[in-house]
């Protein structure tokens, strides 16, 4: 096991490409970080860089306390979890984990106990004899991870490797190898572009974009504490209300107008964030996490006037333990992505037939929200962010 240490490491292709930024990252020993960001980020070749995959164009790269920039792949002593699963069709499944370790040369018996003792972890140990396409694929995810136990690497490098299993699998898999690394104790990099999966699988989250490194730290601080107006909209399901707005009122009392609602910050929010004071008669941009709006019919104490918002119910996802309520504002959206560059991963606001933008609450199931019927919204304001509109960081301490 190994530290990796990454620093102001970059990528650029022959035609000129800036793939990765100035990534510097350090990954304790043991730690599970998981990269993620929309497609094309770079979060794959960042992962690639660090197997020797790709060719590090500047900066440093640590593996242990070597630097290993110019070191050969085989040489890294690291393992790593394709997509594809890798395996090969025509040998058993005890020779596909084993197969690293013959090329290495470890003696037969060893290699043997070793791949036993990883198809038990496993529980792979009744498919040994059998080929990869007799498995499920959750089975042959196992494989391909047993393949990367058996090295005893310094560090595990997966690359979307629950990609390509139906969603219930997913889950039950992700569990499962952040369950085993944990017991293995094997610093891992793992790369998705699955927020969900990122939240519930690593010690600390990396968020990229356009190659740069936009924040790293536990799942919770980048839920709770965003710090930018793209981290903010990225994590999240379904992802934070951004909108844009003026911050009014004074120090001890401000108010938020966006579109023609204005809401009272929660005092405590101002008290906590004293440098808000000094965007009042600016604008900024809001943000409101779905989870922190409720059906103001179901309070058991009414909120104050102005806390609240009225609108009507454009559509309702009822989903057993919740619902999720769609509703227009005239309120302006601020947009996180970039259409030309992200792609099918920009996030295009919703309109109605007037033109406003359609938002998203997370309610009670309890709720009587009906499609077309009016809606009066109770917003914590003790629970809202607010970003700087020019650089987008956001606007705390």
């Amino acid at each position: 096991m190994a530290q990796v240490v990454l620093k102001d490491v970059n990528k650029v292709y022959p035609n000129g490409y800036h793939a990765i930024t100035d990534l510097s990252i350090d990954i304790t020993d043991g730690e599970f970080l998981v990269l993620v960001g929309p497609s094309g980020c770079g979060k794959s070749t960042a992962l690639r860089m660090v197997a020797g995959l790709e060719e590090i164009s500047g900066g440093e790269l640590y593996i242990g306390d070597r630097m290993v920039n110019d070191v050969h792949p085989k040489d890294r002593d690291i393992a790593m979890v394709f997509q594809n699963y890798a395996l090969y069709p025509h040998m058993s499944v005890a020779d596909n984990i084993g197969f690293a370790l013959k090329l290495a040369k470890v003696p037969k018996p060893e290699i043997e106990e070793r791949v036993k003792k990883a198809a038990a972890v496993l529980d792979l140990t009744e498919n040994l004899d059998r080929k990869p396409g007799q498995l499920s694929g959750g089975q042959r995810q196992r494989v391909a991870m047993g393949r990367a136990i058996v090295r005893q690497p310094k560090a595990f490098l997966m690359d979307e490797p629950l990609s390509n299993l139906d969603a219930k699998l997913r889950v039950q898999m992700r569990a499962e190898i952040a369950a085993l690394q944990r017991d293995l104790g094997v610093t891992t990099i793992y790369v998705t572009h699955d927020q969900v999966e990122a939240m519930t699988m690593g010690d600390r989250v990396a968020v990229l974009k356009r190659g740069f490194l936009q924040q790293v730290d536990t799942p919770q601080n980048l839920y709770d504490k965003p710090g930018n107006v793209f981290v903010a909209g990225f994590i999240g399901s379904p992802s934070m209300n951004l909108m844009k707005a003026t911050l009014g009122g004074d120090s001890s009392n401000l108010t938020v107008t966006f579109g023609s609602n204005t809401l009272g910050v929660d005092p405590n929010v101002a008290a906590a964030n004293p440098s808000l004071a000094s965007y009042v008669g600016k604008d900024i941009v809001v943000g409101v996490r779905p989870e922190d709006l409720a059906d103001a019919e179901l309070a058991v104490e009414p909120m104050p006037a102005d806390r609240k918002i009225t609108t009507e119910t454009q559509l309702v996802e009822a989903l057993g333990s919740e619902i999720i309520v769609h509703f227009p504002l005239d309120a302006e959206p601020f947009a996180i992505m970039d259409a030309e560059f992200e792609g099918e991963d920009a996030v295009e606001q919703t309109k109605d037939e007037l033109g406003r933008t359609i938002y998203v609450g997370r309610f009670s199931p309890r709720s009587r929200a009906r499609m077309g019927n009016p809606l009066t919204i109770d917003v914590d304001t003790s629970r809202m962010h607010f970003f700087d509109p020019a650089s987008g960081d956001a606007i705390r301490g």
